[in-house]
């Protein structure tokens, strides 16, 4: 009865992870005998451990991901061009740490959304913001924003966020006002912050869909000259995996 006590009180006092852990520890007559001193321990690494839980899932949630991934199921064996020294050495996230910024070009189909949904997840997991947006979503919000009058505070939250993951950038040329948008964001996060691009376009063609020259020196002044560039090639894997299916003989 008093173990049922103590364990309602963990609860109230929202230490979960240690009641379950006590829980456990009930249940399982092996670990019974164990000093008091490693009891107080093995409680203690259960509420790291749970809390630690409940920070990641609340990262991963606020991120928005287009689709699950993590770096420790990326596909190397495709023929596009793609190192695994390179992403092993970004999975790290020592370029996070560093400020610095990671651009993905590469025709239609070849993983760079997955590639940066997994870097994204990765950065997730070693304790750092991450929101993840479709370039024309971003535009859309921020404009929303500037007419709802919330623009400022939509800047400052992707300001202090750190890794903003933009996907597809490159796919419409910008307006006036979403360039002017754009530079704001990026202008913000330089130096204090990291940026994932996707896009088809290399980022020496960037002026084209930016629309204008100063505004475009600008940006990639910010995000281009501290960036680690990966060039994807080769056929889409999309239409590979399609085209192995097809391929394939019904089951007998």
């Amino acid at each position: 009865m008093l173990v049922e006590q103590t364990m309602e009180k963990l609860v109230a006092m929202k230490l979960k992870g240690m009641a379950e852990a006590l829980r456990r520890w009930m249940e399982d007559t092996k670990e019974k005998a164990i000093a008091p001193l490693d009891l107080v321990g093995l409680l203690a690494d259960a509420e790291w451990s749970h809390r630690e839980q409940r920070k990641l899932t609340g990262r991963l949630r606020n991120a928005r991901f287009r689709q699950e991934a993590c770096v420790e199921d990326i596909d190397y064996q495709h023929p596009r061009g793609l190192q695994k020294a390179t992403m092993l050495d970004l999975a790290a996230c020592r370029w996070v740490e560093a400020h610095q910024n990671v651009i993905f070009s590469g025709q239609t189909g070849v993983g760079k959304s997955y590639l940066a949904c997994a870097l994204g997840q990765k950065a997730c997991r070693e304790g750092y913001s991450v929101v993840y947006r479709r370039a024309s979503r971003l535009l859309d919000e921020l404009a929303q924003a500037r007419a709802d009058g919330s623009h400022f505070q939509l800047l400052r939250r992707l300001a202090k966020t750190d890794v903003l993951i933009v996907d597809d950038f490159g796919m419409e040329v910008l307006t006036a006002a979403q360039r002017k948008d754009f530079l704001e964001v990026i202008e913000d996060r330089y130096g204090t912050s990291s940026t994932v691009i996707t896009g088809q376009l290399d980022p020496k063609h960037w002026h084209s869909v930016i629309g204008d020259e100063t505004i475009a020196d600008a940006v990639c002044d910010r995000l281009v000259h501290n960036a680690h560039k990966v060039k994807l090639a080769g056929e889409s894997i999309r239409k590979t995996k399609a085209d192995l299916t097809k391929g394939q003989k019904p089951a007998k």
